[in-house]
C-alpha cells in the first residue's frame, strides 16, 4: 500500500529547470508522479532537476522547447508520446517579465511577454488536450500583477489575465472528461524574479500581513493539492497564493 497521492501519474511542468518550477517538479515527484521537466534554455538546470528526482527514487526526463513557438511545442509532445507515453497533469509554470513605460513600448517585449506567458500555455494545453487521460489536471499560472497592474506592467498583466480566461473556458470545455483546470496566482515568491531586487522584495513583504514573501514550497503545495484526487471538484478557479498582500 502507498499513501502517495500521485502514484502512477505523469506530470509535465514547464520551466522546471529552476525557481518555482523546479520546486513544483520535486514536490510532484515526491508525491509519486513521473515528471517531464521542460526547459527553454536552462539545460544544466533541467538536468539538475532530473538528477535530484531520480536520486530520490523517482522518474523524470527533460525536454527542451521554446513554448512561444507552436512547432517546438508539438515536437516536444511527440517526444513525450514515446517517453513517458502518457500524460495526467500539466503545470503551465513558465513565465517571463518585461515591460516599461507605454511611450517606450518595444516590439520585442510584446512578442516575448505574450509569446511565453499567453501563447505558451495555450499551445501546451492544446497538445495536452489531445492526449491527456480522463480525470487529468491542468494548472495554469497567473500573477498578482493581473489583479494589481502596476505602472509599466501593462503587457505582462494583460497576458496573465488572459491565462485566467483560458482557465475558465477550458474548465467548461474539458469538464465532461473529468479534467479540472485551475489557476494559481502567486505573489512575490522566493526563489523567483523578486530575488534580484531587494527593494521590491521588501515592498512586497510589507504588503502582506505576514510581513514576508512566499516560498516556492508553499506554491508547490497548492499545486500538489490541485493535482491530487482531493481537488476533483475544484475547477475553473483562481487560487490566490500571495499571503493576502495588497499588491
Amino acid at each position: 500500500m502507498t499513501d502517495r497521492a500521485l502514484d502512477g501519474k505523469v506530470a509535465l511542468v514547464t520551466g522546471a529547470g529552476r525557481g518555482i518550477g523546479r520546486v513544483i517538479a520535486l514536490r510532484l515527484a515526491r508525491d509519486g508522479a513521473s515528471v517531464v521537466v521542460h526547459y527553454s534554455s536552462s539545460r544544466a538546470g533541467a538536468d539538475e532537476t532530473v538528477f535530484e528526482i531520480t536520486a530520490n527514487g523517482g522518474r523524470a526526463v527533460a525536454y527542451q522547447a521554446d513554448i512561444a513557438r507552436r512547432e517546438q511545442v508539438v515536437a516536444m509532445f511527440e517526444k513525450m508520446d514515446a517517453d513517458p507515453g502518457r500524460l495526467d497533469i500539466v503545470v503551465n509554470n513558465s513565465g517571463v517579465a518585461a515591460g516599461g513605460p507605454l511611450a517606450e513600448l518595444k516590439d520585442e517585449d510584446v512578442e516575448k511577454i505574450f509569446g511565453v506567458n499567453m501563447l505558451g500555455p495555450l499551445y501546451i494545453a492544446s497538445e495536452a488536450a489531445k492526449r491527456m487521460a480522463d480525470n487529468g489536471r491542468i494548472i495554469n499560472f497567473s500573477s498578482t500583477a493581473a489583479k494589481y497592474p502596476g505602472s509599466g506592467s501593462g503587457i505582462y498583466s494583460a497576458a496573465k489575465r488572459a491565462v485566467e480566461s483560458f482557465t475558465e473556458s477550458w474548465a467548461r470545455e474539458l469538464g465532461a472528461r473529468g479534467i479540472t483546470v485551475n489557476t494559481i496566482i502567486p505573489g512575490a515568491t522566493s526563489p523567483g524574479m523578486v530575488d534580484a531586487n531587494p527593494q521590491a522584495r521588501e515592498r512586497f513583504a510589507n504588503a502582506s500581513p505576514f510581513k514576508r514573501i512566499g516560498t516556492a514550497e508553499e506554491i508547490a503545495a497548492a499545486v500538489a493539492f490541485l493535482a491530487s484526487n482531493e481537488a476533483s471538484w475544484v475547477t475553473g478557479g483562481h487560487i490566490l497564493a500571495n499571503g493576502a498582500a495588497s499588491l
